[in-house]
């Protein structure tokens, strides 16, 4: 649909509307009572989440890209049928191949509280078969109110399972790295991706002083990214997870992303909810698996 036949068919008026974005992109402008947001439909993304009166809780690059076959950095991408490189090692791209690609619209509609719900999905085709020989339907759910709430449905419609890792690979706004922790992965074991793979122990909140990159197992539902700088906190409760990473890449590897300002890396946090590492996910024929998250500002 052109950006007329999807205000006609999903528009609302004042709280919903379809507008062309950089790159020609098409973006999805919302309005509510308790925040603003805006989601690309080119990767089902959300790209800004701002609740009313306050800062932006998600980070967007300046030097994103915008443009097909290209994922675009900041917001809340979707990594999906796996997270990370290409677990068979076939040249695949690294986190899957739904967040470079664009979705559908399936449904708008505003419900309590005057706030907004959204649905975008895929499902296989030929050209998805040939890189991931699975059936399926993806679904997000997006919902924008006092907090965001994105929901990942994974339907298996074939007739044999499938294993998938995916993740919300999300980018937060905070004020400074340096005067940024993350509360509630305390006493969890983590995977150290800049050390070699080693497996380590996470004694006190997490703080950021190099290039981090971990995998943390078998953690709470709830974490807190404490912001100093900006004076607030960003509350992530998680259901279907049982897995998180915490990724900054820091001053070199901020310099070498020609989508990334080269002081980007004081600016953002990553904070994902996944099923990564260990943390598999067994699709049957027929079912449904829900890996949901949500943020608010304490």
């Amino acid at each position: 649909m052109n950006i007329a036949q999807l205000n006609a068919e999903y528009g609302i008026e004042n709280q919903i509307e379809f507008v062309e974005g950089n790159g020609g992109l098409t973006m999805i402008q919302i309005s509510t009572p308790k925040a603003k947001a805006q989601i690309s439909i080119h990767a089902g993304q959300v790209l800004s989440y701002q609740p009313e009166g306050k800062d932006d809780v998600l980070f967007l690059s300046n030097n994103a890209y915008y443009q097909d076959g290209k994922a675009i950095k900041g917001g809340s991408p979707i990594c999906w049928p796996w997270f990370g490189p290409d677990p068979e090692g076939k040249g695949r791209p690294g986190h899957g191949f739904v967040r470079n690609r664009p979705w559908n619209v399936i449904s708008t509609e505003v419900i309590a509280d005057r706030a907004v719900k959204i649905k975008l999905g895929l499902t296989d085709t030929a050209e998805t078969r040939e890189i991931w020989p699975h059936k399926f339907e993806l679904t997000q759910e997006i919902v924008i109110g006092d907090s965001l709430n994105l929901t990942l449905m994974t339907r298996n419609t074939g007739t044999e399972s499938f294993n998938i890792t995916q993740g919300f690979h999300t980018y937060f706004r905070i004020g400074d790295i340096t005067q940024t922790s993350v509360l509630g992965l305390q006493d969890c074991n983590y995977i150290d991706k800049v050390d070699d793979g080693m497996e380590k122990n996470q004694i006190d909140p997490v703080t950021i002083t190099s290039e981090v990159d971990r995998i943390y197992r078998t953690l709470s539902n709830t974490l807190i990214i404490d912001d100093k700088a900006l004076d607030r906190c960003i509350q992530i409760i998680s259901q279907g997870s049982h897995s998180a990473v915490v990724w900054n890449p820091w001053e070199k590897i901020s310099k070498e992303m020609a989508d990334l300002e080269d002081t980007d890396y004081l600016r953002f946090i990553c904070v994902e909810t996944t099923n990564a590492d260990k943390d598999t996910v067994t699709v049957m024929p027929g079912q449904t698996y829900r890996l949901l998250t949500d943020y608010r500002v304490i």
